[in-house]
């Protein structure tokens, strides 16, 4: 009887260990999981706090920086324009205004 229990226990030994391994595993991942999206949400955070002074959203368009107005502005929310690309646009003398006055 004794030897039908050792072989018995010998026998599901490898599937309980599997099976505590793997939950082990699942809760490591989880953990891992639930701090990379935190960490994302800060970066998400932070960088819409750092936002430039100069950034604003048009309709239809999207976001972009820089003065909308200037034909040379790159109507992107990462670069201002081509010439002067990290700004400011208020002093830059390569301005030429797209909106025409009559």
């Amino acid at each position: 009887m004794l030897e039908v229990l050792l072989i018995l226990a010998i026998g599901l030994l490898p599937s309980l260990l599997t099976f505590f391994l793997r939950h082990r595993m699942e809760l490591r991942a989880q953990r891992q999981l639930r701090a990379a999206i935190a960490a994302a949400e800060r970066r998400q955070v932070q960088r819409l706090l750092t936002l430039p002074r100069d950034y604003q959203y048009v309709e239809g368009i999207g976001a972009l920086i820089g003065d909308f107005s200037c034909r040379y502005n790159a109507r992107s929310p990462y670069i201002r324009c081509a010439i002067n690309p990290m700004g400011p646009c208020d002093s830059c003398r390569y301005y030429e205004s797209t909106i025409q006055i009559s």
